[in-house]
């Protein structure tokens, strides 16, 4: 791959600054590579630090426009228009070099997930299989330390691996062939919670608007607006959301990787805190883990932080609070957290919350929403276990719609629980070569089914969950993440992640499991959390569970940091899960709402 000194000895290098010194354009581009053409006129760029907030990388954006297009040129020759190519998503300089290539050379980029983020090599080479039996890849480009598992994989499908290094040995041409608007720009593989990922189309005109309705209306993007980022890159949120965006709109990105996240979370912090940070995001879990690791060894001023954003899973309130609670003394602002609302088939983000609005919390009836579907606010005569609150996640984009359906299409409003549908320019066109999953997921005046239930708060939608996680129970709409969690809280230091989904029968003739993650294989204290978690569900949620304890690791993590319970099912159903207490008897718990 061409090397530029100026990146070579990027490492002795400032990081790049917040100021364009151009004016600032707010993402309104037709095409990716316009958009790095203007971004390439100002002064910003790309920061890459190791685990320790050690600048390791400087890529302004005018060192990356001139690599890219130099790739580009010996990547026109190498494969025909919309070929795909695989692209191993590290957050290194290398793969935003290579991502922003294909689009001048015209050839469709596809990120790929690490072997790390899958739970071990046979794991992540079937991942791989899968990719690339839907993806029809010309070929596969990687660092060198991932060509042997990378090569492993495809060995049986005969398509090439090549490594970065290797790059800069394809032969030299001399034309480029970039994209136009009515192009296609990226697949987006699905983070791996089915047998089969589906690659999501993003197109120029979808990303483009994408990129815009965030910069413009979603976060605001002002003059004084620095990016810091861990999330993946194989992941849209990470993808659109922290690099392509900030791009589209000029503002200096601060890149750590993820694996350095998870063992020095704190660094994040400390990245922001550096370099004055103003716009982050994270699921839930990351800033829970932050709150968890927290030593009180240094002196942080998070003031700067406008917008720290919530995507990717649920919103959790209670760990959001703490981190609230715990940061607030250094400068985190009170109305700084901005949950929001998005998927990949909508190219990232759907709705906003408003600029310091915060965590706006709508406590609700649970009793009344599982029989009626309703949302219907908790008052002072609902029941403690009774109570649910969720967050609302925020305003449509503009030029963008959502409704509220029930499965027979009726669009509801006010309270009323059913079917997240949207549509607007941001929508994914479909799913590549599949156009089963296509036709199931988006209808032909093109509307999409974004499989998640939800209501109106207002005019801010609430996302309750996923659809097809529901578990149905005596006419009752039981949500897996609240055995989850009431689980996890029942023993918080002796347990980790909780599974839970329904098995066997019809109707009121389910068995509901809960796995849960304990961090002790010793007799007694598995008693205890046994005997503390039975108590907990009893209380809270009210429903028969047959609880197994099983050992840390168990659990199936998607590529994008998810719970996948239908794999987790799966992986049950063969016996291939360890119960640390041989067979837990089944324990019948009365149904509290009787």
């Amino acid at each position: 791959m061409p090397t530029n000194n100026k990146i070579a000895e990027a490492a002795e290098m400032n990081p790049t600054p917040t100021a364009r010194g151009k004016k600032v354009r707010r993402g309104d581009f037709s095409t990716l590579c316009e958009g790095l053409d203007y971004a390439a006129t100002c002064d910003t760029g790309l920061n890459y630090f190791d685990g320790k907030a050690k600048l390791k990388t400087a890529l302004p954006y005018a060192e990356l426009r001139d690599q890219a297009v130099a790739l580009a040129k010996r990547l026109v020759p190498f494969a025909e228009k919309d070929a795909r190519i695989g692209i191993a998503a590290v957050s290194t300089a290398e793969f935003a070099i290579i991502f922003m290539a294909c689009q001048y050379a015209g050839i469709v980029p596809a990120p790929v997930p690490l072997p790390v983020t899958l739970g071990g090599r046979s794991s992540y080479e079937r991942q791989l299989q899968r990719m690339a039996d839907t993806g029809d890849f010309h070929a596969f480009f990687c660092p060198q330390s991932m060509e042997p598992i990378m090569s492993s994989a495809l060995n049986d499908l005969a398509i090439p691996v090549i490594t970065f290094e290797e790059l800069s040995e394809l032969p030299q041409g001399d034309e480029l062939r970039p994209f136009g608007p009515d192009d296609m720009c990226y697949i987006q593989y699905s983070s791996g919670s089915s047998s089969s990922p589906k690659g999501i189309l993003g197109t120029q005109k979808s990303v483009s608007a994408n990129c815009e309705g965030i910069a413009t209306s979603g976060l605001v993007v002002t003059e004084e607006d620095r990016c810091t980022t861990w999330l993946p890159f194989y992941h849209d949120m990470g993808l659109i959301g922290f690099l392509l965006t900030p791009m589209m709109s000029q503002i200096t990105i601060d890149i750590m990787d993820p694996q350095d996240f998870t063992r020095r979370p704190i660094t994040w912090l400390q990245l922001i805190n550096d370099h004055k940070g103003t716009l982050s995001y994270s699921p839930t879990f990351g800033y829970e883990l932050c709150v968890r690791r927290w030593r009180e060894d240094r002196m942080l001023d998070l003031s700067s932080w406008r917008a720290a954003g919530i995507g990717g899973d649920m919103v959790r309130p209670e760990p959001l609070t703490e981190f609230e609670n715990l940061f607030g003394a250094m400068g985190f602002a009170q109305g700084a957290f901005t949950p929001s609302y998005g998927l990949a088939e909508t190219t990232l983000a759907a709705t906003f919350s408003p600029r310091g609005q915060g965590l706006l919390k709508h406590t609700i009836d649970m009793e009344r929403y599982e029989r009626t579907s309703e949302a219907v606010e908790a008052t002072e005569l609902t029941k403690p276990e009774n109570r649910r609150t969720f967050v609302a996640c925020g305003k449509v984009l503009p030029k963008h719609k959502i409704e509220i359906r029930d499965f027979e299409n009726n669009v509801l409003t006010g309270n009323q629980v059913g079917r997240i549908c949207l549509k607007g320019p941001s929508v994914s066109p479909g799913y590549f070569r599949n156009t089963q999953a296509t036709e199931a997921a988006f209808s032909a005046d093109g509307w999409l089914d974004t499989g998640d239930l939800g209501y109106w708060l207002d005019d801010q939608l609430v996302v309750t969950g996923r659809f097809k996680d529901l578990i149905l129970w005596h006419g009752r709409n039981i949500w897996p993440q609240d055995i989850e969690w009431a689980a996890q809280a029942a023993a918080p230091h002796r347990c980790g992640r909780a599974c839970s989904f329904a098995m066997g029968g019809a109707g009121d003739e389910k068995e509901v499991m809960l796995l849960l993650e304990c961090r002790t294989r010793d007799p007694k204290l598995l008693d205890e959390i046994y005997k503390a978690v039975m108590a907990a569900i009893r209380l809270e949620v009210g429903v028969p569970v047959k609880l197994k304890l099983v050992p840390r690791g168990t659990m199936i993590i998607t590529s994008s940091g998810k719970l996948s319970r239908a794999r987790v099912k799966d992986k049950h159903l063969k016996g291939e899960i360890i119960d640390l207490q041989d067979e837990a008897p089944l324990t019948v718990v009365s149904d509290a709402a009787g």
